[in-house]
């Protein structure tokens, strides 16, 4: 990836502007955390939720890519703190009666391990917790971990309420760098929270972004746009994202999606296309 193809978050902490997704991919993770790097992905996103994710797959596939050619500080490595109702109860990486701030500490410690590496280039909370109290406490705790320098900046899952986003960013000592949603009509595409975050220098990052959206990968408007390209749909919608200031994941896994998804980069869409596609969000 080129320069141009970065971001940098209000913290100052600079990421790619598209992500490697690695929720689902159970026992593949390390195989296509190597194939996803070897591809030219530099930023990875997981979590520490063995109910969906297989972080320390996640940390052999990065280990097995590191080399003189490519160092720990060329990747961006994102995990998440995920509160105890997001985990199967066998499946908790951490005590779930001990305190928030324990809570938080263990499985950072967690994720330390199973990524093999000494710190975080953002550490995510999955979701906000049942009350705002809850969220502050937990928050406080990951904000004594960017004090430690275990992780570089923070960030919240799973927001889709503008008033809890405004409640955190007023509460944090140390801001939101990063909102991580589900990309989908459902939220009328997190139009409000996603101009919030362009005010505020917050990197908004979207999932789901292709299968939650059917329905635009087959409207005429991006077939056009695609054939005027040489590009798929899937493209379009990825390219049209980054021009406007969003950070899509994607979990792809043959070796044409990735490389597919790496070449986004090489067209820009023009003003009056970028409009007639918001028109269909």
């Amino acid at each position: 990836m080129t320069g141009n193809d970065y971001v940098i978050s209000a913290g100052g902490v600079r990421s790619p502007r598209i992500l490697y997704g690695t929720a689902w991919k159970k026992t593949q993770t390390e195989a296509l955390v190597i194939k996803a790097i070897r591809a030219g992905f530099r930023g990875i996103d997981t979590a520490c939720q063995p109910k969906h994710y297989h972080e320390a797959g996640v940390g052999a596939g990065v280990a097995a890519c590191l080399d003189e050619r490519l160092d720990r500080a060329d990747l961006y490595l994102q995990t998440k703190f995920t509160p105890v109702p997001g985990h199967a109860p066998n499946q908790i990486p951490y005590d779930p009666t001990a305190r928030l701030a324990v809570q938080v500490a263990q499985s950072f410690q967690a994720s330390l391990r199973n990524l093999q590496t000494t710190y975080l280039d953002c550490l995510v909370l999955h979701s906000p917790l049942p009350d705002a109290a809850q969220t502050a406490e937990t928050w406080q705790s990951m904000e004594i971990l960017v004090d430690s320098g275990g992780a570089r900046q923070l960030g919240i899952s799973n927001c889709y309420d503008m008033a809890d986003l405004e409640s955190l960013y007023r509460s944090a000592r140390i801001k939101p760098a990063v909102v991580q949603n589900r990309f989908y009509a459902a939220t009328r595409y997190d139009r409000e929270i996603r101009a919030f975050c362009r005010q505020h220098g917050i990197v908004y990052q979207s999932f789901w972004t292709l299968t939650a959206n059917p329905h635009l990968l087959t409207h005429d408007m991006l077939k056009m746009l695609a054939s005027q390209y040489g590009r798929t749909p899937e493209q379009v919608l990825f390219r049209y994202l980054t021009q406007e200031c969003v950070v899509p994941l994607t979990g792809a896994q043959s070796d044409i999606h990735l490389r597919e998804d790496l070449e986004i980069f090489d067209f820009a869409l023009t003003a009056k296309e970028r409009a007639a596609v918001t028109a269909l969000l």
